[in-house]
């Protein structure tokens, strides 16, 4: 992604507000984030902030806000349309199954879900609309969605700005852990439906075992 750092690195200070505005508020909204993490744009802000060619505040409450928004619209575009567009994907991309737990785990995890979802930028571009198509409260999203859009952004101006010059190194680590951060989220997901799917086993199997206990008592 070095060559989209560059890129933005030569424009003003006011396309460069711009570009902090619209790749974190695009990345959730049309999936951009699978293609460029809206992450890279932050900290470049945070390097203009650095080098004086924006201010610091300008640039953490035009971040904070494109989070916030990209979030909010890639809820309602899953709410309104979400199961439509699923339904339409070929099960070999992703199976119904996978859906419905998908669902489940958010359904399970509530607002920390979104949360969450905030720090890896596959899952940035999934979670607000798994959200709207699992209908969870938008009182509840938009709580969680200020709050993690909030200490993202404004975690990863900093992490420009205080790094000045040596901001490749920054963007190249945070890359890693957002993807290693994505591994933890999907292992411990694994997990809890794994022990989901056990509890839910033993519960049936309890439950077919009763008759023959209650007949060997009488």
């Amino acid at each position: 992604m070095s060559w989209i750092s560059d890129h933005l690195l030569a424009l003003n200070g006011t396309l460069v507000l711009l570009a902090v505005f619209l790749l974190p508020a695009l990345e959730s909204s049309v999936f951009l984030g699978f293609l460029i993490p809206g992450e890279t744009a932050v900290v470049i802000g945070g390097v203009t902030a650095y080098n004086g060619t924006n201010q610091l505040w300008a640039v953490i409450v035009t971040a904070v806000a494109g989070a916030v928004i990209g979030d909010s619209v890639g809820y309602a575009v899953g709410k309104r349309w979400g199961d439509r567009l699923l339904g339409r994907l070929p099960s070999r991309l992703i199976k119904p199954a996978h859906v419905r737990q998908s669902k489940d785990l958010i359904q399970r995890l509530g607002g920390r879900a979104v949360f969450a979802g905030r720090f890896a930028a596959a899952l940035r571009a999934l979670v607000p609309g798994l959200c709207g198509v699992s209908e969870m409260r938008y009182r509840t999203f938009l709580g969680w969605n200020v709050f993690g859009g909030a200490v993202w952004a404004t975690g990863f101006v900093l992490l420009g700005y205080f790094a000045g010059a040596s901001w490749h190194r920054v963007e190249h680590y945070a890359s890693v852990a957002s993807w290693i951060f994505v591994g933890v989220i999907v292992v411990a997901a694994a997990g809890l439906l794994l022990l989901k799917h056990r509890a839910e086993k033993r519960a049936a199997a309890r439950f077919e075992d009763l008759p023959e206990t209650v007949g060997s008592e009488v």
